[in-house]
């Protein structure tokens, strides 16, 4: 019965996510023109971003990226499923990687391609109880993201999330350890999403160069 209503769920998750649309959202309107999405939200702290990363954030209309990347997916039934949901990539080693960014009205369309395989978010600048924060949707999901710089990294970190608009408790949310750095003058990523209840869902870490 729990994997009937697991199927049903997924199905429906889908189906919400290709009605709607995941780049739609109404969290800001409010960016100034020209001024890059994470400038705005990271105030004077932008100033201290290392060069590449600043670069991969300085999107004006569209901006693409080609890397490669290291894939880790979690064990079990209910890490493929989530994986399934949003779209996830398989595991692999050395997956080229494309990311494009777009900029939409407040915000910011990312489309990733690992191998024949892309899933999408939308970026946008929280507001409310949310202001300060990087609010970025995954269809119905909507997370509060916090910007900090540590050691030379720019790190994200779960602070609020919500479901078709209801907050939802933090202890429940999905965390992992996520963050942006520089090696030999590239771009690199490190992210991780697990959940206190299913365990590690995806692992991926690599480097991107802007085309």
């Amino acid at each position: 019965m729990l994997l009937v209503r697991l199927c049903w769920f997924a199905f429906g998750v889908q189906y919400f996510l290709a009605l709607i649309g995941i780049e739609k959202t109404s969290q800001s309107e409010n960016l100034m023109p020209g001024t890059p999405l994470y400038q705005t939200i990271l105030g004077k702290d932008w100033g201290t971003l290392p060069a590449p990363i600043k670069a991969m954030h300085s999107c004006e209309e569209q901006l693409e990226a080609k890397g490669f990347a290291v894939i880790e997916r979690g064990s079990g039934l209910l890490p493929w499923l989530t994986a399934k949901i949003f779209g996830f990539p398989a595991a692999g080693t050395n997956v080229p990687v494309g990311v494009t960014f777009r900029n939409e009205r407040g915000g910011e369309l990312w489309t990733r391609k690992f191998g024949n395989k892309s899933f999408s978010s939308f970026q946008s600048q929280g507001m409310g109880s949310s202001k300060g924060l990087l609010c970025e949707r995954f269809g119905p999901l909507v997370f509060g993201l916090a910007l900090f710089l540590r050691e030379g990294r720019l790190n994200l970190e779960v602070r609020r999330w919500r479901f078709f608009g209801l907050p939802l408790p933090l202890v429940l949310a999905p965390s992992g350890d996520s963050y942006e750095h520089v090696e030999d003058g590239k771009f690199c990523f490190h992210v991780e999403i697990r959940h206190p209840l299913v365990g590690l869902i995806v692992r991926y870490r690599g480097w991107l160069l802007i085309c």
